[in-house]
């Protein structure tokens, strides 16, 4: 059976919870979509992300691989279209690195296209009463970095890997109780989970025809 490998990230800039591996999480050796669903959670730092991603890639040798971060003030699901070779952190990752206006592979492409099928999986979330939307911006902190050096590591070594992004709202317990209560949106682990589980039924279905 084909594997997918998925990752979160840990908590940074002062959160208690990252919503992207507390969802991820409920995923870990699962079957979805004709996958063996591997998940990992991945530290929020510069380059040891991206490391540890190509590290078990290299272990498991996946068919596909997602990344699955945390948008704060976002109200959707953000299906990330375009991965770009540039860092400009406005904040600190977990290790106090804050590269500004930076390559992230000094020989790469501008950018790379998400090799999964965004389209067809916001299309099949958004029948579940699920909010989603295409982004063509993953940022420029490590969601981004984590995003596009997969996919330039999978070009170089040319693996058939299918390689997204997806972006999730904080959670409803990050902004209650806070000065962002009723300022942001969230939304439940519960729907996350349920997005991220149809988003890979999705790139089963297209795969398979």
């Amino acid at each position: 059976m084909a594997k997918l490998l998925i990752t979160g990230f840990d908590p940074f800039a002062g959160e208690i919870v990252n919503p992207s591996w507390k969802a991820v999480r409920h995923l870990n050796n699962t079957i979805i979509g004709g996958f063996e669903v591997i998940a990992h959670e991945i530290p929020t730092v510069f380059g040891k992300a991206s490391a540890i991603v190509q590290s078990q890639i290299e272990h498991h040798q996946p068919a596909v691989v997602i990344g699955v971060g945390q948008a704060g003030g976002s109200n959707a699901i953000r299906m990330e279209c375009l991965a770009k070779n540039r860092i400009n952190a406005r904040k600190q990752d977990n290790e106090g690195n804050q590269p500004k206006n930076t390559l992230i592979a000094i020989e790469g492409s501008a950018s790379y296209p998400a090799s999964i099928p965004v389209e067809n999986m916001v299309e099949q979330i958004k029948t579940e009463g699920i909010s989603a939307y295409l982004s063509n911006s993953a940022g420029a902190f490590v969601c981004n970095e984590l995003f596009y050096s997969t996919l330039h590591y999978v070009e170089c070594q040319n693996l058939p890997i299918r390689v997204g992004f997806i972006h999730v709202p904080y959670l409803p317990e990050q902004v209650a109780n806070t000065k962002r209560a009723g300022l942001l949106p969230s939304m439940t682990e519960e729907t996350v989970v349920r997005a991220l589980t149809v988003a890979i039924e999705a790139i089963g279905d297209r795969l398979s025809n």
